[in-house]
C-alpha cells in the first residue's frame, strides 16, 4: 500500500514538469508573417499548425512584400516566415540584418527554379529559343494581345524578388522596345494566360516551381523553359552564378538551359532573438520540408478551387495525417531541444 501510494505521489510531481515539456511553448505569443503569393501559403499554414502542438499561441500570419518583412522580421515587429527565396532574396534584406535575423534549414533545398515559359506549339513553330527571338516581328506579332506592338510577357508584382531580375533582363538585354511585361497580380494574370492558352492563343509568361501554373501547363507538352540569350547576373545573383545555368530540366528548348535566375533553396528565416528565446521553434524550423511535388498538389487544389484558408487549414492538417510519423519526429525533436 506504501509503495503503491509512493508511486502515486511521484508521478503526480513528474506530471508537470512532462506536461511542460511537451508544450514548449506555453504562453508565448508568436507573430507570423507569409508572402504575398498564395503558392507559400501551404507551408506557413504546416509551421503554425506544428507551433501550435509545441504549445504556442500563434497569431494569424500578416501577409507582407518582401522588403516590408525583411525590415519587419529584423526590427522584431514579426517572428518569422516559412517564404525566404536565398540568394534570390538577398539584396532585399537591410543593411546588418544578419546581425539580427537568421536563415534557418530548408523548406525545399533548390526547390526554387525559375525562368521563362512559352507555349510550345509558338515555340515549334517560330523556333523559339531565347528572349532575343521575340524581338524578331513575327514573334513580336503573334505574343501581342493588346495591339501595343510588343509581345506581352507575364511576369511578377513590384515588391518580389523576380521583378527586380525581370528589370535586369529587359535592361542588359534590350528588350524594352520588344517586350510589355505585365505586372499586374500574379494569380489573375495567370488565370488569365491559362485561358488564352485554353482558347488556343500564344502565351509567354515568368514562373517558379513549385507552383501551380506547371501543373496545370506541364512543361515539354504544354510549354518549354527558354533561354536568357545569355549570362548577365546582378551583383546580388553573383554568389549563386554556377546555378543560373542548369542541366536536366524538363521541357527545356535545350540542355543545360540559360535560365538566368539562381536555383533557390527556399526557407525559414527568423527573428535571432526570438529563436535563441525559443529553441523548441528553432529546431522545428531546422527539420521542417516539404516535397515540391507536395506542394506542387496543393498550389494546383487551389488554383481548382479550394484557396479559402480553411482549405488550406485543411490540407495542411490532410498533408500531417499522411505523414504522421514524419511529423511527430519533428514535433519530438523540437520538444528535446528545449529541455
Amino acid at each position: 500500500m506504501k509503495r503503491a501510494l509512493l508511486t502515486i505521489l511521484m508521478l503526480a510531481l513528474t506530471m508537470p514538469a512532462f506536461a511542460d515539456g511537451h508544450l514548449p511553448g506555453k504562453g508565448v505569443e508568436v507573430k507570423p508573417a507569409r508572402a504575398t503569393w498564395n503558392t507559400g501559403y501551404f507551408q506557413e499554414a504546416l509551421v503554425r499548425a506544428g507551433l501550435t502542438e509545441l504549445g504556442y499561441e500563434v497569431e494569424e500570419p500578416k501577409e507582407l512584400q518582401n522588403p516590408l518583412f525583411y525590415q519587419s522580421v529584423m526590427l522584431g515587429d514579426v517572428d518569422y516566415w516559412t517564404n525566404g527565396w536565398f540568394p534570390n532574396h538577398t539584396s532585399q534584406m537591410p543593411k546588418r540584418s544578419e546581425e539580427r535575423v537568421d536563415v534557418v534549414g530548408y523548406v525545399a533545398k533548390a526547390g526554387g527554379l525559375q525562368g521563362y515559359l512559352v507555349s510550345k506549339k509558338e515555340v515549334e513553330k517560330y523556333n523559339i529559343k531565347s528572349l532575343d527571338d521575340f524581338k524578331r516581328p513575327e514573334v513580336m506579332k503573334a505574343f501581342d494581345s493588346n495591339g501595343d506592338g510588343k509581345a506581352d510577357l507575364t511576369a511578377c508584382p513590384p515588391g518580389w524578388g523576380c521583378e527586380k531580375v525581370i528589370t535586369h533582363h529587359f535592361d542588359v538585354y534590350d528588350l524594352d522596345d520588344f517586350i510589355n511585361p505585365i505586372k499586374a497580380g500574379y494569380s489573375a494574370s495567370m488565370a488569365d494566360t491559362l485561358a488564352r492558352y485554353n482558347s488556343g492563343d500564344p502565351i509567354f509568361f515568368y514562373t517558379w516551381a513549385p507552383n501551380w501554373t506547371i501543373g496545370k501547363l506541364k512543361p515539354g507538352k504544354d510549354v518549354m523553359w527558354i533561354n536568357v540569350p545569355e549570362i548577365k547576373p546582378l551583383e546580388s545573383q553573383k554568389p549563386g552564378l554556377d546555378l543560373m545555368t542548369v542541366s536536366g530540366i524538363e521541357g527545356a528548348v535545350s540542355d543545360p538551359l540559360k535560365a538566368g535566375f539562381v536555383v533557390s533553396d527556399i526557407q525559414v528565416v527568423a527573428n535571432k532573438k526570438f529563436l535563441q528565446e525559443n529553441p523548441a521553434a528553432h529546431q522545428f524550423f531546422k527539420d521542417f520540408n516539404l516535397a515540391l511535388g507536395d506542394i506542387n498538389a496543393q498550389n494546383t487544389k487551389m488554383q481548382d478551387g479550394e484557396k479559402s484558408q480553411e482549405d488550406i487549414e485543411r490540407h495542411a492538417q490532410e498533408w500531417i495525417k499522411a505523414n504522421q510519423g514524419k511529423w511527430n519526429g519533428w514535433l519530438d525533436a523540437a520538444r528535446n531541444a528545449a529541455k
